[in-house]
């Protein structure tokens, strides 16, 4: 394994990270407060670690591309080293005062857009440190490597295997262009211009500057995380609930469909996608399954506007709330947390098992029940006209049991450690989806809970944005063996 590579590459993140860190320092500069010295510190810290893994390495080429089990620990210690330098402006913070336990926690749910907070307060913040939570969501939300995909070519460091260990989704050759490098810029490109156009949307709604650009991070990154402790509810506005509604979904489809779209200027990727189509379709049903309930079981105290907006919220794994949803009836949120299991589609910003591989085993139950019916019958599996191989087949059925034994051993484990049950199970299923929200001790924010619960679940945020695989290989002793 190349050691060198991979200090390399690690360093070059961690000064690109610092340099992130100027934009709340300038934001701390221009409404002065007090947290100057907080980004500075942080800077200098992220800057000369950095610096000492990049520089000693900067000579260190790679002829080739990076080797596979080199690109599943790249792709790891991105996360866990971002995650370990991001918690510093939280335990600088004065006004914070964060132990290291909760600042890793919150930052571990920026980088990996989950949106589960700690932090009990946010309209007291100042909004140096309120925007820095915002862009940690946004990068976080594409992904910091594919961020790296378009800097590291030109340092003479291959991307692909990065790309196959990062990217989502069973089908991953489905790429903008050949170059990865390419790839990545083409994709940032759409994810900025998405950006800009929710922000100004929230501002044209009635948000201020502020407010409309610092949602638009988290809701474009699917994150959740907002500069008020009430989320969207604080603003009382319905169209910004319908911006956000639109917004969530647009980010919750395959960021590559939104860039064939744009340079054909035809809709019709969307509709030919069967996995847009499934997206929408599900959405679309659950809330009037859900509407249906509240006019039969007679609810007066759910408005319909509310139940949609957490609908497309939690189906997107957003984590936005539009209204207090701890008093619903027990079936409308275990229909939601449903939701966040299924997620987003691949190659969003969401989370969750996504859209495509609930397809892919739902196409190969009716195969299987078709060659029971008819033993001889060779019955093929399609996506998009695609004949989908026994091998990619083999392989999401092999991902639905690692995600589901993930989550019951990880929420037995909250369950020994003393949470309730509906605390225990709801906030790894949030947590693992990249939700955000969950029931119980967790419907607010995380801050109630234990020590241990609270690294349980750092874990279980890394374990979702990475797609189980990734963090699971590298955790293997067979990783490090051979």
């Amino acid at each position: 394994m190349n050691s060198s590579l991979i200090q390399k590459t690690i360093g070059l993140m961690l000064i690109i990270f610092s340099m992130t860190l100027f934009i709340p320092l300038i934001i701390s500069v221009l409404y002065v407060d007090q947290n100057i010295a907080t980004f500075i510190y942080s800077i200098i810290i992220s800057f000369l670690i950095g610096s000492i893994l990049f520089f000693p390495n900067y000579k260190t080429t790679n002829l080739s591309e990076i080797k596979i089990k080199e690109g599943f620990l790249i792709v790891v210690s991105f996360w866990v080293s971002l995650s370990l330098f991001g918690s510093l402006p939280f335990i600088f913070d004065k006004d914070l005062s964060m132990g290291f336990t909760n600042a890793f926690f919150e930052s571990v749910s920026g980088w990996t857009t989950t949106g589960a907070t700690v932090i009990t307060d946010l309209d007291n913040l100042s909004p140096s440190i309120l925007m820095y939570r915002q862009l940690l969501q946004w990068f976080g939300g594409m992904g910091i490597v594919v961020l790296a995909l378009a800097v590291l070519p030109m340092l003479g460091v291959g991307g692909m295997q990065l790309y196959k260990a990062e990217s989502s989704g069973p089908i991953k050759d489905n790429k903008i262009s050949p170059r990865i490098a390419e790839t990545a810029q083409n994709l940032w490109k759409v994810y900025l211009g998405l950006t800009a156009l929710c922000g100004v949307s929230y501002y044209a709604a009635g948000m201020d500057i502020f407010d409309a650009f610092a949602h638009s991070f988290s809701t474009i990154a699917i994150g959740g995380f907002s500069t008020h402790s009430d989320s969207i509810a604080y603003f009382n506005n319905p169209v910004i609930e319908v911006v956000c509604i639109v917004f969530m979904f647009l980010s919750s489809l395959n960021f590559i469909l939104h860039f064939f779209s744009l340079k054909n200027r035809n809709l019709n990727v969307y509709t030919s996608d069967i996995e847009s189509k499934s997206n929408f379709i599900i959405i679309i049903s659950s809330c009037l399954i859900l509407i249906t309930y509240l006019f039969v079981s007679s609810e007066d105290n759910i408005y319909y506007s509310d139940l949609i907006f957490q609908v497309v919220s939690f189906a997107t794994t957003s984590g936005f709330t539009s209204t207090s949803y701890d008093q619903w009836p027990a079936i409308i949120i275990t229909s939601l947390l449903f939701l966040s299991f299924i997620g987003a589609c691949a190659g969003s910003t969401g989370g969750g098992i996504k859209v495509i591989r609930v397809l892919l085993i739902l196409k190969q139950l009716r195969r299987e029940i078709m060659k029971i019916i008819h033993p001889s019958a060779e019955v093929s599996l399609k996506i998009n006209q695609q004949t989908i191989t026994d091998d990619v087949i083999s392989k999401v059925t092999v991902f639905f049991i690692f995600y589901f034994v993930s989550y019951f051993v990880l929420s037995i484990l909250l369950l020994f450690s003393g949470l309730d049950a509906t605390t225990a199970f709801s906030s790894v299923a949030s947590c693992l989806n990249n939700l955000g929200p969950g029931a119980g001790l967790v419907v607010d924010n995380y801050n109630s809970i234990n020590m241990f619960s609270k690294y349980v679940l750092t874990f279980t945020m890394i374990l979702g944005r990475l797609e189980i695989y990734t963090l699971i290989i590298v955790l293997t002793p067979y990783f490090w063996k051979y």
